[in-house]
This record gives structure tokens, C-alpha cells and sequence, in this order.
């Protein structure tokens, strides 16, 4: 039983730490949805507008910026790389009313911070963003493999999940991955969140703020 125990320990080890290799990467399913709903996701990932940490306190944002860069080091190790990945994540996520440590344990559940990756289901990017996408929401050549591109697109998929689920965060997620009821996604992104990416002046909760777009 202990050796057991110890086997699933791994296996939950193993999918946070390789990402979409394990299996967990996005399957987001096409749903058909209002055209208002399309337009204002559109709006929401048209938006180009430079990133920047959007901490008005300069110490704590300097702070933040910092310790989240030593907590990724180990997989991206060039610093202005990581410092761009950081400062673009927490941009897109606070635009979309998401905690970006929410955000950055979503990314390395679903890629471990691996830009270029491809699911078996054809999810890219850091987020897994599903092609299908580009044509419901985009604009024609955007590209999931951009930086900016995919954490536009994945943010705003996931404040539309949470919206549809009315806050929901264990739903949303469900849906993001293409597994809704399923505990096993959700609670990885979870343990990923509090164990790696936890900041003390962030709550471990929901967000709940509306999108920019609504």
C-alpha cells in the first residue's frame, strides 16, 4: 500500500514537472458561442499594447519580479528571456482579472515553460492554446507560438472559462484542459500554485474580477 502511495506520488511529480509530455496539456473543445461573446474575446486578444508589471509600488514590484525569476531560473536560464516571460505573464493575467501565480502554475502544468510545445491534440505554446482559437477569436496569422500571442490568447480563454463558470475556478480549469469534472487537472494546477508560484500578498482564490472586455 505504501509503495502504492508513493508510485501515485510520483506520477502527480512527474506531470507538474514535465508539463505536456505527461498528457495534461489543453484540449480546449470548440463551443458554439454568441457573437457578442466572440467580439469582445476578440477585443481581448487583439490588444497589443506593451507589457509591464502592473505593481504600483515599485519595491514590491521589483520584489515580485525577483523572486519569481529565481523560481524559474532553472528552466529558462537566460535572464532577459525570463524577465520578458515574467513581466508579459503578469500583464496578460491582471488585464484578464487572473492572478499571474495562478497563470505561471497553469503554464507548468500544461508546457513546464516549453515555448515551442505541441500536445497530442495540437495545443500550443506555453499555454496549450488550441489552434481552433485563432479562427473563432483571432485575427488570420497570429501565431501561438509567439510569446505575447499565446498568453494573450490563454489568459483570455481562461477569464472566459471562469466567466461561463461563474467564478468556478476548479470547473474553469476543468474546461481549459478538456476535462470538466475531472479533479485530477485542477488539482495539479492547484498544488503547482501553492506549492511554486504562492506570492504572500496574493490569496490563494478564485479571481473574480470581470475582463477588460466585458
Amino acid at each position: 500500500m505504501g509503495s502504492a502511495r508513493r508510485l501515485f506520488r510520483y506520477v502527480l511529480s512527474a506531470a507538474v514537472l514535465f508539463g505536456s509530455a505527461s498528457g495534461f496539456a489543453g484540449n480546449q473543445q470548440y463551443e458554439p458561442m454568441a457573437a457578442s461573446v466572440r467580439a469582445a474575446l476578440h477585443t481581448a486578444v487583439a490588444d497589443a499594447a506593451a507589457p509591464r508589471l502592473l505593481i504600483a509600488d515599485p519595491i514590491e514590484r521589483q520584489r515580485w519580479l525577483e523572486a519569481m525569476s529565481r523560481r524559474l531560473e532553472k528552466r529558462i536560464p537566460d535572464r532577459d528571456y525570463r524577465i520578458d516571460l515574467l513581466t508579459s505573464v503578469h500583464y496578460e493575467a491582471t488585464r484578464a482579472g487572473l492572478d499571474p501565480q495562478l497563470v505561471l502554475a497553469l503554464i507548468q502544468v500544461e508546457s513546464n515553460f516549453r515555448k515551442y510545445a505541441v500536445s497530442t491534440a495540437g495545443a500550443r505554446g506555453y499555454m496549450q492554446v488550441m489552434p481552433f482559437w485563432v479562427e473563432v477569436i483571432g485575427s488570420p496569422g497570429d501565431n501561438l507560438f509567439h510569446l505575447r500571442t499565446n498568453l494573450r490568447y490563454g489568459c483570455t480563454i481562461l477569464r472566459h472559462y471562469l466567466d461561463i463558470e461563474k467564478g468556478d475556478l476548479f470547473r474553469a480549469l476543468g474546461r481549459y484542459n478538456g476535462s470538466l469534472g475531472k479533479a485530477q487537472y485542477p488539482n495539479l494546477v492547484r498544488a503547482a500554485w501553492e506549492r511554486d508560484w504562492a506570492w504572500p500578498k496574493q490569496h490563494l482564490a478564485a479571481a473574480t474580477a470581470s475582463s477588460p472586455a466585458n
